[in-house]
């Protein structure tokens, strides 16, 4: 047994100060007040000395360590994150992969997971491959234009399905639907989100009955519909606010690139802070930084100067919600890590709850990391 004392734990919705939780066989076996528990003899005793524990960082999209791609170095972007508090991981593969690159790249991450230091990779992300060829980096070499053809996607889906979390998609691209109903024969409890899309949000919510509940980084790569010049009217954004079964994934970068600080509190005050899902978004790009970017070091570019993805780990992301928003400690790991954990099904992580897993970061007060704690064991 394992006990961490002297520690202010981070609930769902509060804290408890001067706290100790055990740790058993890799589990969460109770916790509370250290005044209320007795520490038994034998047991390994850590001391947090007051430092805010909580339960470990679920990233359900990133695509990399900020350098190198998942499928490039699996090992190297696992280690990365876990290094900085991400202990459950989804690697995102992009739609500017073909039938055959996707497969490979699949195969390599199912291989990857087998090897103990690639252990927080829980799954994958699908971003594609059927997204508007119109958003996103990298989009001139998108392969995925035209109609859905199943003689493509079939391929991807026979190697992904059992571990594709999420799928998304565009609800706007012709033939859609065919596509939802190959992933859902495949697995039923697959995930859909909209993503780099300028839907209606008729067409969208037609989706939702078959699992889309999420919003691929909300307020980026989607467009703008309008019925009459100078008339806006609703697209992909205003959908994900209407909808509480969808979760909005943020992009939260230090100077409000992704999403102005503005937007961010909007989204708070509409989506409430339980449909929340904060996401590194990393990326490998090494594009320029474009004039007028000065100073910008958690953002990647592109080679035509488009922002690409990021370069950030989900402490980073918690810590530029806090200074954007106002938000909590407590707000943020609800956004790192319970939300997300239950966006995408994981109920055994997430939250610290006895018989939950004991995957836990030790963090200050500005949500530096000082210790992670991987399925009861210290991360070296």
């Amino acid at each position: 047994m394992i006990a961490i004392k002297n520690a202010t734990l981070i609930m769902k919705d509060h804290f408890i100060p001067d706290a100790v939780i055990f740790i058993e066989n890799g589990k969460i076996s109770s916790f509370g007040e250290m005044r209320k528990a007795q520490i038994p003899e034998g047991c390994e005793v850590f001391d947090a000395e007051g430092l805010y524990v909580g339960p470990g960082f679920v990233d359900i999209h990133t695509h990399s360590d900020g350098t190198v791609f998942f499928q490039d170095d699996p090992v190297r972007a696992s280690q990365h994150h876990l290094l900085h508090g991400t202990t459950s991981l989804l690697p995102a593969l992009y739609y500017s992969m073909d039938t055959n690159a996707y497969v490979k790249a699949i195969g390599i991450l199912r291989e990857a997971m087998k090897d103990p230091a690639c252990a927080n990779i829980a799954g994958l992300y699908m971003e594609g491959p059927y997204l508007n060829t119109k958003f996103g980096c990298d989009r001139e070499s998108n392969p995925w234009r035209g109609p859905v053809d199943r003689e493509k996607h079939m391929p991807v889906i026979e190697a992904a399905y059992d571990l594709a979390k999420v799928w998304a998609l565009a609800p706007e691209r012709e033939n859609i639907l065919e596509f939802v109903c190959d992933v859902k024969a495949k697995n039923p409890n697959a995930v859909f989100a909209v993503a780099h899309s300028e839907a209606a949000p008729e067409q969208t919510e037609a989706l939702m009955p078959y699992g889309l509940k999420i919003g691929t980084h909300h307020l980026n790569a989607t467009g703008t519909l309008q019925k009459y010049p100078e008339c806006r009217t609703p697209c992909v954004d205003e959908t994900v606010y209407s909808n509480r079964e969808i979760y909005a994934e943020l992009i939260c970068d230090s100077m409000g690139i992704h999403v102005d600080p503005y937007l961010l509190r909007l989204t708070r005050k509409i989506k409430g802070d339980d449909r929340i899902i904060l996401i590194s978004d990393a990326y490998a790009c090494d594009g320029p930084i474009p004039e007028g970017y000065d100073g910008v070091d958690d953002i990647n570019f592109d080679h035509a100067g488009e922002i690409a993805g990021s370069k950030m780990t989900l402490d980073i992301a918690c810590r530029n919600m806090i200074k954007h928003t106002g938000a909590s400690l407590v707000d943020v790991f609800k956004f790192a890590s319970y939300n997300p954990s239950r966006a995408v099904g994981f109920y055994d992580r997430g939250e610290i709850a006895t018989g939950k897993r004991a995957d836990l970061v030790l963090v200050d007060y500005k949500m530096g990391i000082k210790k992670v704690f991987f399925g009861g064991k210290e991360v070296k």
